[in-house]
């Protein structure tokens, strides 16, 4: 029987016309060519193995890799994505920056998501390589200054916080955690806003903030603003916040910012909007991923008492060796090389790092070609195909990791020491911990996070006696897989009281 006589019925020309084009998009899908990895098309038009692979991303990839081997590529979401599952290869992907490129895909989807011109565009030149070098700023000396300015401002919302705290004080945890840690970052880069309400008014900037970084995940995976509800009406209050008149009324900001600003303003083109927009991406790449990976350091900690002790301690003993005292009224100074040499907080952070951590590593093919890796292996991939590495795979493989589900957070200290050696099938790792990216797509600052997360639950746990006010497990929320930092699927509460100042 012909198609001409099928019974349409009233809305059989809209169901035929979705059939022939279903038909098509199947027989039109990507054929596999020689020397190419295993291909996993999935039977649905467009979406391939999106769904799968959205639900939950970590399992989908390690049951591909029993049955595929170690590189495949998957149709997911109208991209094909060619996933390097092992981690001795991950090297031969990251150095080679020339054919497999990240910049621009960055550069495009955070233009969109943040609303500015690309960095790329021609009527900018050279945008690009001046913001870079900017990060300069988040390094070696002006990094001790601009971490000096954090931990004073963090001491000051503790501050605060002890004169509320008259005895026990409960809160939720991510809400606390985002309260300090966004006041405390904005305050750091941008200055502080000095009306009357100058705290309300960060509160107010925050809360918009939460309600945009909520869709984040659906402007990362290029679903249009217009379909995100209020979105792009935050996002355009948000930006405004960021415009030359608002920002120029603050005082003390950093010289990152400051030298970002100096360079906006060399471009004629950039419209004010432009600039602002860019200043309100920064602030999301600075507490964005920061905000969670705080909270999560805190769960932890509180989870596990002898954890929380022996951190406590190291505090403590380091407070007494350098005639510091603890307590609202008295100053803090760290100096770098004492933050780096508490290897427990250390390791507890990056024991909860490796654990909530789901950054997907991605680089893009800038033309047909056959990439060689370890072992006279190699690959042919296309134009255009996304590479893929997926380190969560790697952070909970037992092989690395004994026990990998079970927080340890002693993991990283070997004989009292920073432990840097870690093994696979009997061979010393590379890369074993990669909450920050790769290569050219490590995130630029890196080493000013770490110091901010180390400084909060130094004077956290200096300050104050912590404990949960909930019995209840706090589990990972997957809607930001392979954005990098999970956000937790729930608050809990947890309370807090002034400790004895008696050593």
């Amino acid at each position: 029987m012909g198609p001409e006589a099928l019974p349409l019925g009233p809305y059989g020309g809209a169901a035929a016309a979705a059939l022939l084009l279903w038909v098509v998009c199947v027989l039109c899908r990507r054929k596999r060519k020689t020397g190419e990895p295993p291909l996993i098309n999935g039977w649905i038009p467009y979406l391939g193995k999106a769904l799968l692979f959205r639900k939950d991303a970590f399992k989908f990839l390690l049951d591909q890799q029993k049955k595929l081997g170690d590189i495949f590529t998957v149709h997911i979401a109208g991209r094909y994505i060619t996933f390097i599952m092992d981690p001795f290869q991950y090297v031969y992907v990251i150095r080679n920056s020339k054919q497999l490129e990240f910049h621009e895909f960055a550069d495009k989807m955070a233009s969109k998501t943040f609303d500015y011109p690309a960095l790329s565009n021609v009527k900018f030149p050279d945008l690009k390589e001046n913001l870079h070098r900017i990060y300069q700023y988040l390094q070696g000396k002006p990094l001790e200054i601009i971490s000096d300015h954090m931990m004073k401002n963090l001491q000051d919302i503790f501050e605060w916080k002890c004169s509320q705290a008259t005895d026990w004080e409960t809160e939720k945890m991510y809400k606390f955690c985002c309260s300090v840690m966004f006041e405390a970052s904005f305050v750091t880069l941008y200055g502080r806003v000095p009306a009357a309400d100058g705290r309300k008014v960060i509160s107010e900037i925050r809360d918009k903030f939460i309600k945009f970084d909520a869709s984040f995940p659906y402007l990362a995976a290029n679903i249009p603003i217009e379909l995100l509800g209020a979105t792009k009406k935050v996002r355009k209050e948000l930006i405004h916040h960021f415009l030359l008149q608002n920002m120029t009324k603050w005082l003390g900001g950093s010289k990152v910012v400051q030298a970002r600003q100096d360079i906006f303003e060399k471009y004629e083109l950039l419209g004010d909007y432009d600039k602002a927009a860019h200043h309100f991406a920064f602030l999301w790449a600075s507490v964005g991923n920061t905000i969670p990976a705080t909270f999560w350091a805190m769960y932890y900690l509180l989870r596990h008492p002898e954890a929380l002790a022996a951190v406590r301690d190291e505090i403590d003993h380091l407070l007494q060796s350098t005639g510091q005292k603890r307590g609202p009224t008295y100053n803090i100074h760290l100096t770098r090389e004492q933050l780096d040499n508490l290897v427990y907080l250390e390791s507890a952070l990056n024991e909860s790092l490796r654990m909530c951590s789901s950054s997907m590593n991605i680089r893009i093919s800038q033309e047909d070609f056959v990439l060689k890796l370890e072992g006279d292996q190699e690959v042919s991939l296309r134009k255009g195909d996304w590479i893929a590495l997926y380190p969560q795979i790697l952070h909970m493989d037992p092989e690395v990791y004994e026990d990998p589900k079970k927080y340890k957070f002693d993991r990283y200290i070997e004989n009292g020491k920073k432990k840097t050696t870690f093994y696979k099938a009997g061979r010393k790792l590379k890369y074993f911990l990669m909450p920050f990216g790769s290569g050219i797509s490590m995130c630029p600052g890196r080493f000013l996070a770490m110091n901010e997360m180390k400084m909060f639950l130094f004077l956290l746990l200096a300050h104050f006696d912590v404990e949960l006010g909930e019995n209840k497990a706090v589990r990972l929320d997957n809607s930001r897989m392979g954005l990098g930092i999970l956000l937790p699927d729930t608050d809990i509460a947890f309370r807090y009281k002034l400790r004895s100042l008696r050593n």
